[in-house]
């Protein structure tokens, strides 16, 4: 009975604690949350402050690193612990591109969507990014690599402030719509190069987009690396341990 009691509180947990932590790195709604604790809700002034500490690769994409220490635990426990925490936190199926045990590398590709939702003068613009996330594990420490290459936008042409008002066509308030359901003639679909707007372009007409992009974008990057170090360090729910 006690084993019982034991074995639900750990599904209790894991499940609480799961959920939590999607919350926390997936949904747009905490990351906005989470983004505004750190850099303020003056996303322009955020994101011209930010623009001079960002890193880009050699295909223009906005790529971070960080090295996290695991003093004691060794390639196969880390590689354990990060699949866990992938697997429970990634809950489509596709998101795990590469899950290799003996090269020690673990590869996601996840869409976070809806991160800003902006009303321009003409258009109304939703930005979804797809980041890639690498692990790499060695025994003692692993490295975390996170690369957003662009923003996925979707455009809804009757959706700005000054666009036509014909209630039967208007999708206002909804630009919402299927992957690749393409029968709404007032959306479409857009990729914007992150070097090619705000910050990094000054005189850019979506630059209120892209400066909560970019802010959003970034703390999504802050999210990953504190949740991958707790995963590693303290574990999903704390009782992955060889205590049993």
């Amino acid at each position: 009975m006690k084993k019982i009691a034991h074995w639900l509180l750990a599904a209790i947990l894991f499940f609480s604690g799961s959920l939590s932590m999607q919350a926390q790195v997936m949904k747009a709604a905490d990351l906005e949350k989470y983004a505004k604790e750190r850099y303020g809700d003056k996303w322009l002034d955020a994101a011209k402050n930010l623009a001079g500490g960002l890193s880009f690769d050699k295909n223009q994409s906005l790529t971070y690193q960080q090295v996290i220490e695991a003093p004691g635990k060794t390639k196969q426990q880390l590689y354990v612990a990060l699949n866990y925490w992938a697997t429970a936190t990634f809950n489509d199926k596709q998101a795990i591109t590469l899950n290799d045990k003996d090269a020690g590398c673990i590869i996601i590709s996840s869409t976070i969507p809806d991160i800003v939702d902006h009303i321009g003068t003409i258009n109304k613009y939703s930005v979804s990014i797809t980041p890639i996330i690498r692990l790499d594990i060695k025994d003692g420490k692993i490295r975390v690599t996170y690369t957003v290459q662009s923003y996925d936008i979707l455009a809804d042409i009757s959706g700005g402030w000054l666009s036509f008002r014909d209630t039967d066509s208007k999708t206002y308030g909804d630009s919402k719509r299927k992957k690749d359901d393409k029968t709404n003639a007032n959306l479409y679909d857009e990729k914007w190069e992150i070097t090619g707007h705000y910050p990094f372009v000054e005189k850019d007409p979506q630059k209120r987009t892209c400066a909560k992009a970019l802010v959003m974008t970034h703390a999504y990057s802050n999210a990953i690396m504190d949740k991958v170090e707790e995963a590693v360090k303290h574990g999903i729910v704390g009782n992955e341990d060889d205590d049993w």
